[in-house]
């Protein structure tokens, strides 16, 4: 093989919807301060007895059923995800096992919002490699867990879920060469630390780091598969926030793709949010089989990646 390709992808979201109205009745907040600030209506909220590991499975299993195949069929597990509480078994070793998948390679990876990127690098990797078949690798993440629900600054952004691809070998390349790297002395600008674990961020350092520094990056990603910005289809980012998505976007100079824009109604999912957003945009016809999209993580420890990859 000459590379791999992404064969199937699938999604899951809590059902608990929380708008922004419920919000105003727990933080001094409102609908259009909401609105204007961050683009958000609304999010999905996991319950108690919702794991991380249960959305991931969730979204495996809708990914493997749109790829027609078994669970037998993956020997890789890789997991993107920064709110697992416990730290063995790991979330990839729980989908394994909820799933029935025999003695795979279960690995989670935690670079934050930029975890699926970085895990479907890795999966990408490992099959060019010859050590993996076929892959499962899944962003999830549950936020609500990990969030300060009085404070306002944060619990208006965050959301649960996942989202999956199934990643397999191909005669032609569909996921192009990864673009990664980190600015590790800006790590405390996003932070999920303390006991217990809650997430924090210095919003306008991020802002103005995302907006000023990785357009350009994002562009590299597409030079290393070959194409220009408007060649682009599509551009999923991370969904951050609204005010970070537009002008990054506009700044990458895709001028005839269509642009994720799903942090409207799931707010920021961390690692969930791209595969979620790339789920999305499949399952409504919005983008056809080979398009080329570009997949862009930014966020946590200031790390980022991204590669151009083929619609499924």
């Amino acid at each position: 093989m000459n590379g791999t390709r992404i064969a199937a992808v699938g999604h899951y979201q809590p059902a608990k919807v929380l708008t922004n109205e419920d919000l105003a009745g727990m933080v001094d907040t409102s609908d259009e301060w909401i609105m204007s600030r961050v683009g958000i209506r609304t999010r999905h909220i996991a319950g108690p007895d919702e794991p991380v590991d249960e959305l991931a499975s969730h979204a495996a299993a809708k990914a493997l059923a749109a790829a027609g195949l078994a669970p037998d069929a993956v020997d890789l597990v890789v997991v993107a995800t920064s709110t697992a509480i416990d730290r063995s078994p790991n979330t990839a070793a729980r989908v394994a096992a909820r799933l029935g998948i025999p003695s795979p390679a279960a690995l989670d990876v935690n670079v934050v919002c930029a975890g699926f990127t970085h895990a479907l690098a890795t999966a990408d990797h490992a099959v060019r490699a010859g050590s993996a078949t076929r892959a499962l690798v899944i962003g999830a993440d549950k936020m609500s867990e990990v969030t300060d629900w009085t404070d306002r600054t944060t619990c208006v952004l965050v959301g649960d879920g996942a989202g999956a691809a199934v990643v397999e070998g191909a005669d032609e390349p569909g996921i192009g060469p990864v673009l990664w790297g980190s600015v590790p002395e800006m790590g405390h600008a996003v932070r999920i630390e303390g006991t217990p674990p809650r997430f924090a961020q210095e919003g306008q350092s991020v802002y103005r780091w995302a907006t000023t520094q990785l357009p350009a990056i994002a562009r590299k990603a597409c030079e290393r598969a070959g194409l220009a910005p408007e060649e682009l289809a599509a551009v999923v980012l991370h969904q951050a926030n609204l005010r970070i998505i537009e002008p990054l976007a506009e700044k990458i100079g895709a001028v005839n793709a269509v642009v994720a824009r799903d942090v409207t109604e799931s707010g920021n999912t961390s690692a969930a949010s791209i595969p979620l957003a790339l789920s999305k945009l499949v399952e409504h016809g919005e983008i056809s089989t080979g398009d080329p999209v570009l997949l862009f993580g930014f966020g946590g420890n200031l790390s980022y990646a991204g590669q151009v990859v083929r619609c499924p």
